[in-house]
């Protein structure tokens, strides 16, 4: 998102049906079948989904009307209020009261965590899953270094993954590996991009080197990207050889490229495998199962992106000073945090970065729970990694 309804999470993880995809996330041969969830959250919680104006069959009057919805603050003010009238009308006030939203449901879910707290509404959890707080850290913009540095681990995970880096490295522990990652980007890395043209020659070699050994790219193509790899020209070049183009929502996944010599991918190859059998689902979940017919289309993921109105903050997006809020005004606040090895939409380390700038008091450190997923952005499509996030969650609500 922004734009993006809430079927995912409510058919991948959440709820009591779920789409049947293949054990590793990939897409199976139709027709495609909802099944059971035996690990859904409401054995945890009552369980509200919401789609927000313009998603799903969530409408306003008139497209003029529904602008006004269609903007960082607009967003949040609109479900912090149906937030507030939904516990109003069904005597809420009194319940715990969790936040959980995927992606760009994390950059509202920090926003609507300071909203509700400053209209004296007490959260007793937010749950951050594939996170962006921060959209600095994601846009590969003229003069902005710091994706460049946050995406290296997971650009290392993926070669990884997909067998390109050296034996030496294969054969290493994940976490151990990008540990050592993190440690080159943040340190040498950082440093190099930091220099720009005042960078010895001698040391610019070492550096492409080592982001060609940590990427599985050729030292070449390192050197004439300017050591800077934007993700989407990673997803074409790192398995051009075999002339398939890998995900960008999980970069586990893969697709035969139309395009050999082009330099971007001409479509997400995850997203390919989770469109179709969600998009197709919902439709008849909604209608089949619980009754609501209607003529409407039920909109997905309907490019708002480019309409959306952005909070500017010296440029960028950023609500992690919205959760911080939340959290000082509301100390016994918790946190939880899920990130996924292979995403290269909401990268773990960028995750990681925003947090450790959060400035919360140290005593309330303690309350942010991170864990780390052996998949991509839904986490939860991995058959493994889909227990994990119950088990993760169910310990949260615990704790």
């Amino acid at each position: 998102g922004p734009g993006s309804a809430s079927l995912w999470l409510h058919l991948g993880a959440v709820g009591p049906k779920r789409v049947a995809l293949n054990s590793d996330g990939s897409l199976p041969a139709p027709p495609y079948t909802l099944e059971d969830n035996p690990i859904s959250w409401l054995e945890h919680a009552d369980l509200v989904f919401l789609d927000p104006v313009g998603t799903g069959y969530s409408r306003g009057k008139d497209e003029e009307t529904e602008k006004k919805f269609w903007g960082v603050q607009g967003d949040i003010d609109c479900l912090g209020e149906v937030i507030r009238l939904y516990i109003t009308r069904y005597g809420r006030w009194r319940s715990p009261l969790y936040l959980a939203g995927e992606s760009y449901g994390t950059t509202r879910g920090a926003g609507l965590a300071g909203w509700l707290t400053g209209k004296g509404m007490a959260l007793a959890g937010v749950i951050l899953i594939s996170s962006v707080l921060n959209f600095q850290t994601l846009h590969f913009d003229e003069g902005n270094d710091l994706p460049y540095v946050l995406y290296l681990p997971t650009y290392a995970a993926t070669a990884r993954y997909h067998g390109k880096l050296a034996r030496r490295y294969q054969n290493m522990a994940l976490p151990k590996f990008l540990a050592e990652v993190e440690k080159f980007a943040a340190g040498p890395y950082a440093a190099a991009l930091f220099a720009g043209d005042r960078l010895p020659a001698k040391e610019r070699k070492a550096i492409a080197a080592q982001v060609a050994a940590y990427t599985g790219l050729s030292e070449a193509y390192v050197d004439r990207a300017d050591l800077r790899i934007e993700h989407i020209r990673f997803g074409k070049e790192l398995l051009r050889d075999k002339g398939v183009n890998i995900g960008r929502l999980d970069s586990r996944l893969t697709r035969d490229s139309r395009t050999g010599n082009a330099e971007r991918w001409e479509f997400d190859a995850s997203y390919a495998d989770i469109c179709q059998p969600y998009t197709g689902l919902i439709n008849d979940y909604v209608r089949e199962t619980l009754g609501w017919q209607t003529d409407d289309r039920y909109r997905v993921l309907d490019g708002l992106y480019g309409k959306w109105k952005w909070v500017d903050n010296q440029g960028y997006t950023d609500t992690a000073q919205n959760l911080k809020q939340a959290m000082t005004q509301n100390p016994h606040l918790r946190v939880l945090v899920t990130s996924g090895y292979y995403d290269l939409a909401t990268p773990y380390f960028a995750t990681d970065y925003t947090l450790a700038r959060l400035g919360i008091p140290a005593a309330q450190k303690k309350n942010i729970t991170v864990t780390y997923y052996d998949a991509g952005h839904m986490m939860y499509i991995e058959e493994g990694s889909l227990k994990k996030l119950a088990d993760d969650v169910a310990a949260f609500m615990k704790g």
